[in-house]
C-alpha cells in the first residue's frame, strides 16, 4: 500500500444535486453533507462517497459504486418499495428480485441512480 493512505473516496457524477440528494439521501438513506455548489458527500462504511456536480455524465458500462449489505433480499425489497428498479442482464441467472449468485457465493443486484450510474448491492458469501 502507498505510504500515508488514510482512507478512500468514491466519486459518482450527477447533473442535478437536488435529484441526487433525493436519491442518495432519501432513497438510499445516506446521511449527506451538503457541499453545494460542487457536491454532496457521505461517510459510507468507513469511506467517503462524493456525488460531484458535472455538466454531463458519461455513464460507465460497469458498476461505479457498490454497497455491501447483510441481507440482500431485504435490501432489494426495501429499495424496490421506494421505486428502485433492478437491472437484469442477458446471460446472467438472476432470481425474481434480480439477484445473481456469483461463483464465489456472493449475491449481487444492480440498479441505476437517476443519472444512469450503475450501482450494486452485494451480500458476502457465507
Amino acid at each position: 500500500m502507498v505510504v500515508g493512505i488514510l482512507s478512500s473516496v468514491a466519486f459518482v457524477a450527477t447533473v442535478d444535486l437536488d435529484r441526487a440528494e433525493e436519491f442518495y439521501g432519501g432513497v438510499l438513506g445516506l446521511e449527506l453533507r451538503d457541499e453545494r455548489p460542487f457536491a454532496l458527500s457521505a461517510e459510507v462504511g468507513g469511506a467517503q462517497l462524493r456525488v460531484t456536480l458535472v455538466d454531463a455524465v458519461s455513464v460507465a458500462p460497469y458498476t461505479v459504486f457498490g454497497l455491501v449489505v447483510a441481507d440482500i433480499e431485504s435490501a432489494v425489497d426495501e429499495l424496490a418499495g421506494k421505486g428502485v428498479r433492478f437491472t437484469r442482464y442477458d446471460g446472467m441467472d438472476q432470481d425474481d428480485r434480480g439477484i445473481w449468485d456469483s461463483p464465489s457465493g456472493a449475491r449481487v443486484a444492480w440498479f441505476l441512480d437517476p443519472d444512469g450510474n450503475n450501482l450494486s448491492l452485494t451480500q458476502a458469501p457465507g
